[in-house]
């Protein structure tokens, strides 16, 4: 049983490790939102830049011509606007908050519409909560846009990371502190 509880501890320590670092760095992201918005726009624009690699990789093995040519010409605009965004964080940043609030907006109004289809089912009343949530940030990210792109995707996903993390470390502490289970 002792066994068993030390063996719980050390399969738990990583990933204790890894929410606190979630916790930490949702925090730097909420405290710190231009420069950690920045960072995501320099993140997200190198993987841009990577698919489009990868696009050009894969159009020698496209099997035709047709294929060819589409997967280098979507290769090569990949890889422009990603070097693009690299070359002007500032407005890859604001381009991916304005994407950010038009996706919360459809999201919103999508999540609102499926409510009435399902309104009589017990619950069905959070999701016209979670819809009216999400349209109101939309509102909240594209009425203040582009000055909301200071803010808004790093605080979205601070916001994000300090509750995965909380979430996480606090299952991993019940779970350490769970009684363990006879054979």
């Amino acid at each position: 049983m002792a066994t068993d509880i030390v063996g719980r501890r050390r399969g738990t320590g990583f990933a204790m490790v890894w929410a606190v670092l979630l916790v930490l760095a949702g925090l730097a992201m909420i405290a710190l939102p231009l420069e950690a918005g920045l960072g995501i726009a320099i993140v997200f624009s190198s993987l841009i830049v990577a698919a489009g690699v990868l696009h050009l990789i894969f159009a020698v093995v496209a099997g035709s011509f047709g294929g060819y040519l589409w997967r280098t010409l979507i290769g090569i605009l990949y890889m422009v606007s990603g070097i693009y965004f690299l070359m002007h964080p500032v407005r890859a940043l604001a381009s991916f908050t304005i994407v950010l609030g038009v996706v919360f907006m459809i999201e919103g109004v999508l999540q609102i519409i499926a409510f009435f289809g399902i309104r009589a089912l017990p619950g069905a009343g959070w999701m016209l909560f979670d819809g009216i949530v999400t349209v109101l940030l939309a509102i909240l990210i594209l009425a203040h846009w582009p000055s909301s792109s200071d803010w808004a995707l790093a605080t979205i996903v601070g916001i994000n990371l300090l509750i995965s993390g909380t979430t996480r470390f606090m299952y991993l502490m019940a779970h350490r502190r769970a009684p363990s289970a006879t054979v």
